[in-house]
């Protein structure tokens, strides 16, 4: 049972690389990209929002900077390190 929520564990990181990489390139909304990066969005959200409400956005210029993927990967590198 404790190896199953290791992958899974495993696997969401994998989601969250993956949907920060697909935020580096602009998406065609009709695109089938758009339909994958919507799929990573939808995984990883119920995560990534309430670190989004608590950490503020730092702005850059005109670049704004998302610092809650790497608080959520410390958070289960942490918790995999703990159960793992």
């Amino acid at each position: 049972m404790i190896g199953l929520i290791c992958q899974l564990l495993l696997l969401y990181l994998l989601a969250i690389f993956v949907r920060v990489v697909l935020s580096w390139f602009p998406l065609n909304p009709n695109g089938s990209m758009a339909t994958v990066a919507g799929f990573f969005y939808m995984v990883t959200d119920p995560v990534m929002n309430p670190v989004r409400r608590i950490l503020p956005t730092a702005r850059f210029g005109g670049m704004a900077l998302d610092f809650s993927p790497i608080i959520v990967i410390v958070g289960i590198q942490i918790i995999r390190g703990i159960i793992c």
